[in-house]
């Protein structure tokens, strides 16, 4: 079950997704670097350190997903998002929801369908080996699939609302930003892939931080690429 705790509006440009998992302490940097004009969609995943009155009291909306998981907490930014634009972007401060401007702006002169954030780590401990390990993994089995032929598959993203519920998205977990990728792939979209920067995180990571979590994740996303003949 999803609710929000301020009622949608078309009054933003932009709708920023922000799925949320106790990120009280860098949700302050987070909003801020929000561009002027945007909504931040704050989707509190069952934080119990008050992520979402936090979010509130900044002046973000905020969206309880009672469901666990990276892919339904995002995929309930998405649904309650009402602008033509939407990004995703973590909420842990690693990623600069201001990088996002010339996504949108390569979505909105119509350069690409589908931008999604190379992320470039700008110190020691901000990408752990064993994370990069999987996501190199995965980008490779994502080429053999689909042909793109990209570095990255990262949280930061953009794309327009409707064709994004089009796709039809189901995973509700970490193989999420996978699908997209999959299905906009198989629909034809044209993806790009702007290089990020990329900050070490504040506070502990629920997927990627251990082995065990990246694995996971690599298992989720591994059950999305072997989905067959998936078409928006």
């Amino acid at each position: 079950m999803t609710t929000s705790s301020h009622p949608p509006t078309a009054s933003g440009s932009v709708d920023v997704v922000l799925p949320c998992l106790d990120e009280a302490e860098a949700l302050p940097w987070v909003l801020e670097r929000i561009p002027p004009g945007w909504r931040a969609l704050v989707v509190d995943n069952g934080s119990t350190d008050g992520s979402a009155r936090v979010a509130q009291a900044l002046g973000a909306s905020v969206v309880r997903e009672e469901r666990r998981g990276f892919g339904a907490a995002c995929h309930a930014g998405l649904a309650a998002a009402t602008a033509d634009i939407v990004c995703f972007c973590d909420c842990d401060a690693s990623l600069d929801p201001a990088d996002l401007v010339p996504f949108v702006n390569s979505v909105r002169t119509g350069e690409a369908d589908l931008v999604l954030g190379r992320r470039r780590p700008q110190a020691r401990g901000a990408w752990p080996p064993h994370a990069r390990a999987g996501n190199l993994a995965v980008a490779r089995l994502l080429r053999r699939r689909t042909g793109l032929r990209l570095h990255d598959l990262g949280p930061l993203r953009a794309a327009r609302r409707e064709p994004l519920l089009a796709l039809g998205l189901t995973d509700r977990r970490s193989g999420y930003p996978l699908q997209m990728v999959v299905r906009a792939a198989d629909a034809g979209w044209r993806i790009a892939e702007h290089d990020v920067p990329y900050r070490p995180r504040t506070g502990a990571s629920k997927v990627t931080g251990t082995w065990r979590g990246t694995w996971q994740a690599v298992r989720d996303m591994s059950r999305v690429l072997a989905e067959k003949g998936v078409q928006a």
